[in-house]
């Protein structure tokens, strides 16, 4: 039987073990948004799970949406996660880098003042967003791309997966849910566009399906999963008809040979999104959200899942795998530091033998 702790290939990223760590913004990057020695530490410590997914990381400028997250196109941002990739690859772990355009979903005072905020449509999120104190604030109405625009962003994905490998990170995923970017593409109530981008479903998907083929082309398809969650309504997101919406999605991508897909699953009466996955994919699929080590064991014995990731548990217990692989007790996270705090509730989380050794010093 399939087990967590045995090896599995997801395209050309090869995992010891299929417990991966989610991708969690923790806003601890450097004044120029390049990873710091803190946050070196903290992907170190977490590098015995099979893969780690990093933090939303903006490819440009305009992608960046939240105070102190990190960005992958400038030489001291590449030279940063350079730092983690190897510190990560030292104890033998694997590591991707998740590409996360906030579009919409931004407040102007935690980007860079040239920085334009940048939609489908031009339509406001409704949901206000922690500025650089934290406080939630409205944010503006974006100002939606023109047609001939949609490839240079497309160009800027790109770029920060080639960046991404020559750090030697192993490769990317794509943030296609929570109300970013491509999400606002996919949904109905994000995109009124009446051009190749808009209107009818393949129209849609058009963004998502040509940002994920210049992914594959800049890194290899092996390199490059993505992150889905049908029917979120983070961050002020509606869709007509989300079934139809990821369904196209996932059979216009499943030909390409991506390494993954990475779903959150909050399945309900209308829409069970891992069946829907099962039904228009063939490729690897990793399950997320709110599992603990049975429920995990038994999705990926059954063979629905092909791993599974966890956030909040990788947080507070840097040895994971380990603590699951004896069964031993599970340290609670502190709520009060997940965005603040530099290395309090960030890299000051003690593993087991820490433990061991406070008890017989």
């Amino acid at each position: 039987m399939t087990d967590l702790f045995t090896p599995v290939r997801l395209g050309d990223l090869a995992l010891a073990n299929r417990i991966v760590m989610a991708p969690m913004t923790r806003n601890r990057a450097g004044p120029h948004d390049e990873p710091t020695e803190h946050m070196v530490e903290y992907y170190r410590q977490r590098a015995t799970a099979g893969l780690i997914v990093t933090e939303g990381t903006h490819p440009s400028k305009a992608g960046k949406g939240y105070f102190r997250t990190p960005g992958v196109y400038e030489p001291g941002q590449i030279a940063g996660w350079r730092r983690v990739a190897n510190a990560v690859h030292q104890r033998g772990g694997q590591i991707v880098l998740q590409l996360m355009h906030c579009g919409r979903a931004c407040v102007r005072a935690n980007k860079d003042a040239e920085a334009e905020t940048i939609a489908p449509s031009p339509i406001r999120c409704r949901e206000k967003i922690p500025g650089p104190d934290g406080v939630r604030v409205e944010v503006e109405i974006p100002r939606a791309l023109e047609t001939y625009e949609v490839a240079g962003v497309i160009n800027e994905y790109a770029r920060a997966a080639a960046n991404a490998r020559v750090a030697g990170l192993d490769g990317v995923e794509l943030h296609c849910t929570s109300g970013y970017l491509p999400m606002q593409f996919l949904s109905t109530g994000t995109n009124h566009r009446i051009d190749c981008y808009g209107g009818s479903v393949q129209n849609r998907i058009r963004f998502v399906v040509q940002v994920l083929e210049a992914l594959a082309a800049a890194i290899g398809t092996g390199r490059v999963g993505f992150r889905i969650f049908p029917g979120n309504p983070f961050n002020d997101m509606q869709d007509e008809n989300p079934a139809q919406t990821y369904g196209a999605l996932l059979r216009a991508v499943n030909p390409l040979g991506l390494a993954y897909v990475h779903l959150i699953y909050a399945p309900t009466p209308e829409l069970d999104a891992l069946r829907l996955i099962r039904d228009h994919w063939s490729g690897a699929v990793i399950v997320n959200n709110n599992l603990n080590l049975d429920s995990a064991r038994k999705v990926v014995a059954s063979g629905r899942a092909d791993a599974v990731s966890f956030a909040r548990h990788f947080i507070s217990n840097p040895d994971l795998v380990e603590r699951f692989r004896r069964g031993a007790p599970l340290a609670p996270p502190d709520r009060r530091t997940f965005y603040t705090g530099e290395q309090a509730g960030y890299i000051d989380y003690p593993t087991l033998e820490d433990e061991q050794l406070r008890c017989n010093p």
